[in-house]
């Protein structure tokens, strides 16, 4: 079965000050983009669709797409404020996307066939699109199913600055029970703590929008996001996260995701501040052998 990953890549990064996707952080001026589209290539993913802005399209197909080019097919959507359901109009003084729900229903009327989601300023690891590929070479088109591959929480956080994380909870059986938004997590101690004094372990299994899809999901999705829009709209600021519409998917009883644990070394640029760290960990994994020299020579 054909399988695609989606790549969500209009965001700007405000707090990391600079266009995060374009950024060269591999020893031979790698995007972690690259890193992405080579481990989903090696996994049997056989499509990647990337979610950017008709403002830098130009720029991303010269600097980033073009490398892929015979490697895998390409294809592109385009996440547009003005892109809303009939019957809805953004706020004139509206500049901040919509937010990653938006983002995934960009690629509606691209996406026929099981897929994985994953943000574009994020290193996820080989091991993950392979629990990814797994999952989803087996999934039925036709259910509104899925999974998240989720990491423990003290491997996602930053030493400059708090992050926010979905600490996520499942069954005995494995499936997903519920994803809760957490901000202001920092280390603390032998431990975690977020902005009301909750402290945690560090070992919770947290949500860094690695997941996997059928394309059930989109009507869904939809319906979701006219909610969203009927409550929120109005708000300059307010985002529709994939989270928080697959919590609410699984409290309706209407979807299933699996949890996936990844134990793959995870890489994030928050912070202008995190770089040096990432640029660090990734000459060590091409140093032993995870990574060819050149991903794209």
């Amino acid at each position: 079965m054909d399988i695609t990953l989606l790549v969500l890549a209009a965001g700007m990064g405000s707090r990391y000050g600079g266009l995060k996707q374009l950024d060269q952080l591999g020893p031979g001026g790698e995007t972690l983009m690259d890193y992405s589209v080579f481990d989903a290539i090696r996994a049997g993913f056989t499509r990647v669709v990337f979610v950017i802005r008709r403002d830098f399209e130009d720029a991303f197909k010269e600097q980033i797409a073009a490398k892929y080019t015979g490697r895998i097919k390409i294809d592109y959507a385009f996440q547009d404020l003005d892109d809303l359901p009939d019957g809805f109009s953004r706020p004139a003084d509206r500049v901040k996307p919509w937010g990653t729900g938006h983002a995934v229903l960009a690629a509606r009327n691209l996406i026929r066939e099981p897929f994985a989601m994953i943000n574009a300023d994020d290193f996820y690891g080989r091991r993950s699109y392979e629990l990814l590929a797994g999952y989803l070479k087996d999934c039925r088109t036709d259910l509104l199913n899925g999974c998240l591959c989720a990491y423990p929480m003290c491997n996602t956080l930053s030493e400059n600055g708090t992050v926010s994380r979905g600490i996520c909870a499942a069954d005995e059986a494995g499936n997903l029970v519920s994803v809760v938004e957490h901000t202001s997590l920092k280390p603390d101690g032998d431990g975690v703590v977020d902005e009301n004094g909750d402290r945690f372990t560090g070992k919770e299994p947290v949500s860094m929008n690695c997941w996997g899809f059928s394309p059930a999901l989109f009507p869904e999705l939809e319906r979701l996001f006219r909610e969203f829009l009927a409550a929120h709209g109005n708000e300059i600021k307010s985002e529709f996260y994939i989270p928080f519409a697959v919590d609410q998917l699984i409290r309706e009883g209407k979807a299933a995701f699996r949890m996936l644990v990844s134990d793959a070394q995870w890489f994030g640029v928050t912070y202008r501040e995190d770089r040096p760290g990432v640029v660090g960990g990734l000459e060590k994994l091409t140093h032993d052998g995870e990574y060819p020299e050149g991903l794209y020579r």
